[in-house]
């Protein structure tokens, strides 16, 4: 016994550390003592920087040599004295003590729980748990210093006065915040930004749906391991990043000189991904207003053209700083009315391979040829630029901080007098002759064929148009790539002449059948009804639209097939058909699990972030309901059904019509009564799928109690009184997790609030779904207050505006 002791003492001696699975109130985390993540990719700890005796709370990547430190605690006050801990309040506040009762930290916040612990994750991040309620109290990622990890990020939100930044270390020996600071800013489109004090230092450029315009060497084509999500009605956005390397050996830092960095471990070693800035051009404003800086080996400052240096002095000095001045006054400006004619009209100057200026402005001109005519109507513009991605950028000021590339950049035009750019008078003689002998060709092919239609209008043959080849010429190849055109005899062998024994059901637009292919291939076949109401434009509008989309979570087009009257889409198969035909049968719903459930939902939501946020179009799908999501052979949902879609440009974010198409019952208010759609429109739908999965009970058909009140009505009574638990469909509660049926509840009912603002976007809803992070608190939906009774009078009374079936709607009014 006395060897085992002595061994055991031994040990101690030798490894004084150890690890622990979770602090609480009862097991403080001590010096020399260690708390490592599940997956041991990181470690939390007290280290001391540069073995300078002072002692911070730290994470760091457990299993990297030299120690790389992510977040620190007590980036502001060290600790002294050997006898520190960090432990946790009885309510919650995370707390560092030097001694007994110093206070050097805290979380500077008490909660209501009695009961919690805290948790180091996989992904980094420090959390602290309510042991009743699971969720998150606390968590290091909202709260960051000189470092972002994968999944975490940097925001703002301007109503509520919030902004997350990255703050450097003053030195490597001193953590405290340093005078730089890397955001994103609450500009539309965003771009990120570094500001030394409160003066910027250098910035990204704006966002572009995959990219930032202002990094070189970043094109459409790069695989961007940013993100950039902004919420032009809410005044929110955020960034994040994705390593295009090892996912969980990588970081974004700032350093203590300004330079934002990205690296990745390859297992030996930290590769630098990016830096930023990296030339003297990259510093924000190196030329002055007016000034462009050439990014080259030997970087220069020179004028813009058409400008001219304020001060040569200072210029000849190398100090750019005061930049330039216009050298010959705009032609709207000096005749106070705006002149489209003659040779006092102002002209644009397009310089290609630009970093565009800041302080720009986003106009809603729906292409280059709107841009153009808006800038040139608008004295006070004075240049603009049509960025694949973003749209329409404006400028009404001074031209800060351009920069000039080798090679990529965007295409800026700056506003002229005319008389800046003169060719000779030579070379005006060529370009009048060129454009006369051009017109004259034209008018003479034109005047052929018009000679040729008559001939064949007068010859006895009647022409007939072939209605499939008129169809074919619409569809160009480049609208349609990857999808298959279909002969009808093809199909019509395929579903056996559409036999009823291979219908599979009947959508709002016709009937589908199930199809097997020559090579044995399995097809679901979308028959459109001459009544069914989608038309040409729908019917090209599915095609085009789900040609392009490709994720896991949305149904897959093959091909399509026309002929005569008939219009016919051709689909992958899945094999479970539809939602709807599981969740309302009282003996196939019970193969749904809760967990399956959980799982579908997860799946849709990231089908419909992929559709708002991810693709190259953004999309709103206008008719998301439980019938439109098909279920494969593994039970994945897709989303199908793109006939009503839109696609948004830029970063336009609302749309209205006057026909209003959907299904009563999934439509936002905003849409069903004024026609205005948006990713919010959908958020309502996908909120009201939610509760029916949740409940396995149909929107439509749902009434409970006495009352007769409505599916929405009931969730909220349910939440309110039990937290949400009491909805879910009994049979499932053998198989479910409160904490995540409350939880989808709760997440249902901020999904369906009356007001857009009031509901969280599609990256949140995800979030929300697969976090534990606190929720808001929904308001009562509007049509919760009302019984079902009083929501059929008001549809007996709206009965003109829309008529109430399970099936699509489309009401069309003269515009």
């Amino acid at each position: 016994m006395s060897m085992i002791v002595f061994a055991c003492l031994l040990l101690l001696i030798i490894f004084p550390t150890c690890g622990y699975a979770a602090i609480n109130t009862s097991s403080p985390l001590s010096i020399g003592q260690y708390l490592s993540s599940p997956g041991g990719f990181y470690e939390l700890g007290f280290f001391s920087p540069n073995n300078t005796g002072n002692q911070y709370v730290g994470i760091w990547f457990k299993k990297v040599v030299p120690r790389v430190v992510v977040w620190v605690a007590n980036r502001d006050t060290p600790v002294t004295n050997s006898a520190a801990n960090l432990t946790i309040s009885r309510n919650g506040s995370l707390i560092l003590f030097e001694g007994k009762e110093d206070v050097i930290w805290s979380t500077g916040e008490a909660f209501t729980s009695n009961k919690c612990h805290v948790e180091l994750l996989d992904t980094g991040n420090l959390v602290v748990i309510d042991d009743v309620s699971g969720k998150t109290l606390w968590q290091s990622f909202e709260n960051i210093g000189d470092t972002m990890l994968p999944q975490s990020s940097l925001m703002y939100d301007i109503p509520h006065g919030k902004k997350r930044v990255l703050t450097p270390w003053k030195s490597d020996s001193d953590p405290s915040p340093g005078e730089f600071s890397l955001e994103i800013s609450p500009q539309v489109p965003s771009q990120g930004l570094i500001r030394r004090g409160s003066v910027p230092y250098w910035r990204s450029g704006p966002w572009a749906k995959t990219r930032f315009t202002g990094l070189p060497g970043i094109d459409a084509s790069y695989v961007s391991p940013f993100s950039v999500v902004q919420d032009v009605v809410n005044g929110t956005g955020s960034f994040s990043y994705s390593t295009l390397r090892n996912y969980n050996l990588s970081y974004v830092m700032l350093t203590s000189e300004g330079q934002m960095r990205i690296l990745w471990n390859d297992g030996n070693s930290w590769m630098l991904h990016f830096k930023a800035p990296d030339s003297l051009c990259d510093l924000y404003g190196q030329c002055g207003p007016f000034g462009l800086c050439v990014r080259s080996t030997t970087p220069k400052c020179i004028c813009l053209k058409g400008f001219v240096p304020k001060s040569d002095e200072e210029w000849k000095k190398g100090n750019w700083t005061s930049g330039c001045v216009r050298r010959t006054q705009l032609s709207c400006q000096a005749n106070s009315s705006m002149k489209t004619q003659g040779k006092d009209t102002d002209i644009f100057y397009r310089m290609t391979n630009v970093k565009t200026p800041d302080l720009y402005q986003f106009a809603s001109f729906l292409n280059a040829e709107q841009c153009y005519e808006g800038c040139l109507g608008n004295c006070s513009c004075t240049a603009f630029a049509y960025i694949s991605g973003i749209g329409c950028l404006v400028w009404n000021g001074e031209l800060v901080d351009t920069v000039q590339y080798i090679s990529d950049g965007e295409v800026l035009s700056i506003r002229l007098a005319s008389s800046e750019i003169g060719g000779s008078n030579r070379t005006k003689i060529i370009v009048g002759t060129t454009v006369s002998i051009s017109i004259f060709a034209i008018l003479v092919f034109a005047s052929f064929m018009f000679w040729r239609y008559r001939v064949k209008q007068n010859e006895p043959t009647p022409v007939v148009v072939d209605t499939q080849d008129a169809w074919k010429n619409d569809l160009e190849p480049q609208d349609v790539a990857g999808v298959n055109f279909f002969e009808m005899h093809v199909i019509r062998s395929a579903t056996n002449d559409f036999s009823a024994s291979n219908k599979l059901g009947q959508g709002g637009f016709g009937p589908v059948y199930k199809g097997e292919l020559v090579d044995g291939k399995e097809i679901a076949v979308k028959r459109l009804s001459s009544s069914s109401g989608q038309g040409i434009e729908e019917f090209m509008n599915e095609i085009r639209l789900i040609s392009k989309l490709q994720h896991r979570n949305l149904v897959r087009l093959l091909g399509y097939c026309i002929e005569g009257e008939e219009k016919l889409l051709v689909y992958e198969f899945m094999v479970n058909k539809s939602l709807d035909i599981f969740l309302f049968d009282s003996t196939l719903k019970l193969e749904l699990d809760w967990p399956k459930r959980f799982d579908i939902i997860q799946g849709i939501a990231r089908g419909l972030l992929y559709l708002h946020r991810d693709s190259r179009l953004r999309v709103i799908h206008r008719d998301l309901k439980v019938s439109n999501i098909l279920l494969d052979e593994k039970m994945n949902p897709k989303i199908s059904d793109f006939g009503l879609a839109r696609m948004f440009q830029g970063t336009q974010y609302q749309d209205n019509t006057r026909r209003v198409v959907g299904t009563l019952g999934y439509m936002s208010p905003e849409y069903a009564w004024a026609g205005l759609f948006s990713e919010k429109s959908d958020i309502y739908s996908f909120g009201v799928l939610m509760l029916e999965i949740i409940s396995s009970q149909r929107i439509s058909r749902f009434s409970f109690g006495d009352e007769n009140k409505s599916l929405l009505a009931y969730a909220w009574d349910s939440w309110s009184e039990t937290g949400g638990f009491s909805f879910l469909d009994r049979d499932l509660t053998d198989s479910c997790h409160a904490f995540e049926v409350a939880r989808c509840v709760q997440i249902g009912l901020l999904c369906v609030q009356h007001e857009a603002v009031d509901r969280p976007n599609t990256l949140q809803v995800l979030s929300m779904i697969t976090s534990t992070t606190d929720l808001p608190i929904p308001k009562q939906p509007i049509f919760a207050v009302h019984n079902f009774d009083d929501v059929s009078m008001s549809q007996s009374k709206s009965k003109d505006f829309i008529s109430v079936n399970e099936l699509t709607q489309s009401v069309v009014q003269g515009r």
